[in-house]
């Protein structure tokens, strides 16, 4: 079975535990244990916290979600978008380097990367100075039985 959700939310912390509602929700039929249940939330919730904090810098804007979930070659996928038209990031090897954060003033900072890249098998991330940032990521749920 293949489905899909969008999201649009403004980009205020406020509305990170709403994707997470959604995501769950989402993923309620997926036959997911809740410690995988539990990851993906965590991997998305820092997605959309760094769109939220890193991303709109000065002014404020969406962030936009979409998540699918993909049959391909007798495999179950989660793919979740997180993309936000921000500031981008300007180096993103720099970013994703663990306990590197460019708010040092928040005490939470520099693990989103780092927990994203543990709780999901693939991270990818695509940004582009003055234009925004869109992070995919993959987890395979389950095989299908033949």
């Amino acid at each position: 079975m293949n489905n899909k959700i969008e999201l649009i939310v403004n980009g205020i912390l406020e509305n990170v535990s709403v994707v997470r509602v959604c995501i769950a929700a989402f993923l309620a039929k997926q036959n997911i244990t809740i410690d995988e249940l539990s990851d993906i939330k965590t991997a998305v919730s820092e997605a959309v916290t760094n769109s939220i904090e890193h991303g709109y810098v000065e002014t404020k804007g969406n962030v936009n979600v979409i998540a699918k979930i993909a049959n391909v070659d007798n495999m179950v996928f989660l793919v979740v978008e997180v993309k936000d038209n921000g500031i981008g990031i300007q180096d993103v090897g720099l970013a994703t380097t663990p306990a590197y954060t460019s708010k040092p003033e928040l005490e939470h900072a520099g693990m989103g990367f780092t927990i994203m890249e543990t709780f999901m098998d693939e991270v990818v991330i695509d940004s582009t100075i003055g234009q925004g940032t869109k992070i995919t990521m993959t987890k395979r749920l389950r095989t299908v039985k033949e």
